[in-house]
Order: C-alpha cells, then structure tokens, then sequence
C-alpha cells in the first residue's frame, strides 16, 4: 500500500492503517528516542505517546515535508517533554575550557566511526548535546532548533557552536581528531 492511501485510511481510524504504519516507522523512531532519553522503557512510552498524538494530528500532516520528517518532529517533542517532565537539571561544564572561537580547522580520523563521534556527543552536556544532535544527526536549522526548545535563535547558534567546541575536545582526548 502507498503511503499516502495508508496515510489516509489512517485519518479515517482505520486500526489496521494505523498497526501498518506504526510498524514501518516505530523501529526508526525508537533510534531517535533513544538518542533523547537513554532509558529504554522511556523510549518506548515516548515513542508509543508520540505516535497517539501524530494519529491525533494526522490531518495537519500536509505533505510538505515527508511523513518520517514529520513524525520525528513530533517524536522529538516528545522526548523533550518526558526531560522537561523529569525536571532534568542542565549539567554546567567550565566554559572557560572551551574558546569562545573554536578552532575549526580539524579533521576526524579516518579510522573514526560514526558510531564513536556519536558517542562523543552522548559526553556533551545536555544544553550542548541537544542542540548538536539536532543540527548534526537530525538536519534540523537553528530556526526549527530554537521552536522546539524554546530558545532563541543566538542561543541556539551559541549552544552549537560550544557544543562543537566540547565535541572537538572530547574527539581530541579519545585521539579520533586530527589537524589541531
């Protein structure tokens, strides 16, 4: 079945739909919550919750963007809201260690995986390791960054750059960055 039939049948509450594109989509959304909220059991309750909203707004889905970029915006939302939920306390780091212009020209090692620049960004504080994922993993803008979290747009683009700068020093100290 197309996704836009199943899409359909899905704003109708058709059940069978609904199961059907909950399971193409529910594997993915699980990753991205799990970037968010390393509780498992979290996850899954973010990821079940995010779903009954998007079948709830289903009919504000108009197409613009595809139905993944869509449903990962809202899964997103979720996760934030089960942190804000959770009163999560923003963790400070000395920001006097990182320079205010961070030296940009380096290079991953090659023998750096994805997998461990991933887990560099897990190290992040959570203030810097949200807006990051968001720009680095997700593709977001700092515009969509600064909605969804409810900053301004140069904090957004501060929290970035500091982030990146946190990310090259931890990158530096496992060995994986080059070109310093």
């Amino acid at each position: 079945m197309h996704l836009p039939d199943l899409i359909r049948k899905c704003q109708s509450n058709n059940r069978k739909a609904q199961l059907h594109l909950y399971r193409k989509y529910c594997d993915g959304m699980f990753i991205v919550a799990s970037r968010y909220l390393k509780n498992k059991d979290d996850a899954e309750d973010a990821i079940q919750e995010a779903f009954i909203k998007a079948f709830q707004k289903l009919e504000q889905f108009s197409g613009e963007v595809t139905f993944g970029a869509w449903l990962k915006k809202i899964v997103i939302n979720q996760c934030l809201d089960v942190l804000k939920a959770q009163k999560q306390d923003f963790v400070e780091m000395e920001e006097d260690n990182i320079p205010e212009e961070p030296n940009w020209d380096w290079k991953v090692d090659e023998n750096c995986t994805v997998g461990q620049v991933k887990n560099a960004i897990e190290d992040l504080p959570d203030k810097y390791r949200y807006v990051t994922m968001m720009y680095l993993l997700e593709g977001y803008d700092h515009g969509e960054i600064s909605q969804v979290l409810e900053i301004t747009e140069s904090a957004c683009r501060t929290r970035l750059m500091r982030g990146k700068g946190y990310l090259q020093q931890i990158l530096k100290e496992k060995k994986y960055v080059t070109g310093y």
